[in-house]
């Protein structure tokens, strides 16, 4: 086997990963990076204008594909097979693999709030979960440039919960929806705000990526560029330096160190030939995402790092988050019957509900901490395998009720803000491997009280809502019932969280491992805290902030 060298090896091709290796390249320092999953090109394997009622089952979900036939996860899922994983008794969680070029990036919902102050710092706030080992303003330079870079539209608000971007950076966003605009009145009423959802969706040209003309569902993929992912953006430019070289179908199995710990590179697996290489480098960034980049390092055994690599503080694994998620809908009645036209926009909410309460909580006035927002499902769609409605009788009478409620639906999606939990964690199952030899991830799951009481909250706040609107909700779930489980809103964060201090924590702000200088971790592990936003904009931010502070470290000579 070939012992090859390079300046850098970089894991996984998603968020992190693709970021890290443009920010690298950009800077002259040569790049392998590796990617479990297929090849994957969005500008030939993109079905943008195919219709649900030519798919299979019109389009829904099985276990193949969970979010429908034509959802841009190729080989992934929560059930990815010859990779199992493993649960221990009383815990349920799912993991997510996406396993393709690109990773999460090809069919996220490209939601891109910024974390706010109160985010960084929780708590320094109420003394609970971890802070940031930077403020808000250290990485506020970088949401812009990321935001630039990637082209996120939406506008600035002034709300203490969405910070404002550099004026110029924001694209312009869609008009809201009609059924937006009513949530807007009913939810001003209770005293709660919405805002423009800023999203990673372009609504002018940039680069050579088109604008967004509202024609597809971006979970597709997107093969003129308009909705981000790595695969139309930062892959591309990475490559177009010279500077970067990408293996596909590479299942890393370990980070190999030397005798005096230090990495030197690492073993992958060709899953095409089933053959086994080995690589060198000076610097190793994990970006396989939170929980396969955990996985990676507790399989990294040695004598010098008896408990895993980089874990001399017991922390890999540890401090594993996800979202809260809870759903509630409803018929609004004013909406019935309304003209039919073009709703699709950038397919995802236009307006959104985001978090209001910080002063409540000040004032002690809710009993559970952190936040919440709601997305909101409205608006004519493309008809898939069922029609919402609790809908009687046959023939022209069913067909005319099931017309009148089409577009007549609103629905509010909860994503809340988890805390940290001795009971929520991963470890490594000796006694399961995957079909490469590879030990699995053994998961252990639990909610808190802080996210039932969330929940709790959140769903009698959509139901005042819906009900302010004029529908008729009925008697709520109970939150334990409600709440979804863990790993299903595939936000998960904090297994190798940064820090100030090499006790409590795995890496530094800057992402560089504790234990090993040249090792870094760039993907969502490193969180300190997992806000109720999507995670994919700070994981870009940071990947490009931390990326630039290696390029440095590197052209120095220190490492």
């Amino acid at each position: 086997m070939a012992l090859l060298k390079h300046d850098v090896i970089i894991v996984g091709s998603g968020a992190g990963g693709a970021m890290a290796a443009y920010e690298l390249t950009k800077a002259g320092i040569q790049v392998l990076l590796l990617e479990a999953g297929r090849d994957y090109d969005p500008l030939t394997e993109t079905p943008m204008f195919h219709r649900n009622a030519d798919a299979p089952l019109l389009g829904s979900g099985n276990v193949d594909k969970d979010f429908g036939f034509y959802d841009a996860t190729v080989d992934g899922g929560w059930t990815v097979p010859d990779e199992p994983y493993t649960s221990a008794e009383g815990s349920d969680f799912m993991w997510w693999r996406s396993r393709m070029l690109g990773g999460r990036t090809n069919h996220w919902g490209r939601y891109s709030l910024r974390f706010s102050e109160h985010d960084f710092k929780g708590k320094s706030r109420d003394g609970l979960g971890a802070d940031w080992p930077f403020e808000y303003k250290d990485i506020a330079p970088w949401y812009d440039k990321t935001e630039a870079l990637v082209g996120v539209c939406g506008t600035n608000t002034g709300l203490d919960d969405m910070p404002d971007s550099a004026p110029g950076v924001l694209q312009p966003p869609p008009k809201p929806r009609i059924p937006e605009l009513l949530v807007a009145a009913a939810a001003k009423k209770l005293g709660i705000p919405l805002a423009p959802m800023h999203r990673a969706v372009l609504t002018q040209p940039l680069d050579n990526r088109a604008k967004c003309f509202y024609a597809s569902p971006c979970g597709r993929g997107c093969s003129i560029g308009a909705a981000f992912q790595t695969t139309t953006s930062l892959l591309p430019m990475a490559k177009a330096t010279g500077k970067l070289e990408v293996i596909t179908n590479a299942m890393v199995r370990a980070i190999d160190t030397n005798a005096e710990g230090k990495v030197t590179g690492l073993s992958y697996i060709d899953k095409t030939t089933a053959t086994e290489h080995k690589l060198s480098a000076r610097v190793v960034i994990l970006a396989a995402s939170a929980c396969e980049s955990a996985r990676l390092l507790l399989n990294s055994k040695s004598p010098k790092h008896p408990q895993g690599l980089a874990n001399s503080s017991k922390q890999v694994g540890r401090n594993l988050m996800d979202s809260t998620g809870a759903g509630i809908g409803a018929q609004i009645p004013l909406l019935r019957n309304r003209p039919r036209y073009n709703e699709d926009g950038h397919t995802a909410n236009h307006l959104f509900v985001p978090w209001w309460g910080h002063e409540a909580q000040a004032r002690g006035e809710l009993n559970f901490p952190r936040g919440y927002h709601f997305e909101i499902g409205s608006g004519f769609s493309a008809p898939g395998s069922w029609v919402s409605g609790n809908f009687q009788g046959y023939g022209k009478a069913l067909k005319d009720e099931a017309k009148a409620n089409y577009g007549a639906s609103v629905s509010f999606a909860l994503r809340g803000e988890m805390l940290p939990n001795d009971d929520c964690y991963m470890e490594i199952d000796d006694q399961v491997s995957d079909k490469w030899g590879i030990p699995v991830a053994k998961f252990h799951w639990r909610w808190s009280q802080h996210e039932i009481n969330q929940v709790a909250h959140g769903l009698q706040t959509a139901k005042d809502i819906l009900t302010t609107m004029g529908a008729e909700v009925g008697e709520l779930p109970e939150p334990e019932k409600a709440i979804l489980k863990g790993g299903q809103i595939i936000h998960e964060v904090g297994t190798t969280r940064m820090g100030e201090s090499p006790q409590d924590s795995v890496t530094n702000q800057w992402g560089q491992t504790w234990d090993c200088a040249n090792l870094f971790v760039m993907d969502a592990g490193v969180f300190a805290s997992n806000p109720h936003k999507n995670c994919t904009l700070t994981i870009m931010t940071l990947a490009m902030r931390n990326a630039n502070w290696l390029a440095g470290q590197i052209q120095q000579g220190v490492l």
